[in-house]
């Protein structure tokens, strides 16, 4: 579990040092979120012989990962909400 969390943590990074003036955490969070998106579509696409095959699948591994997210969004909202002082540096 430990190197799932620093892969995380490597990517969160990367995210992080393309914020400038010019992309903000929106941009940068929908261009993270495009990036899970093809990559996940790479990794389904592993073991299938024929794209016809891929896309009769596409439904059952969309409704996957889209349950996947929901689910470590929840948690992550979650965890924020009871850290929000420590994670959330209001200006004050």
């Amino acid at each position: 579990m430990q190197a799932f969390y620093q892969r995380a943590d490597a990517i969160i990074e990367l995210a992080n040092s393309q914020l400038s003036p010019e992309s903000h955490s929106g941009q940068v969070g929908a261009s993270l979120l495009y990036a899970a998106a093809r990559y996940s579509a790479s990794v389904a696409s592993i073991g299938f012989v024929k794209g016809d095959d891929l896309r009769k699948e596409k439904e059952e591994i969309i409704e996957f990962y889209a349950k996947q997210y929901r689910q470590m969004l929840s948690d992550n909202l979650e965890d924020y909400a009871q850290n929000f002082d420590k994670y959330v540096q209001l200006d004050k």
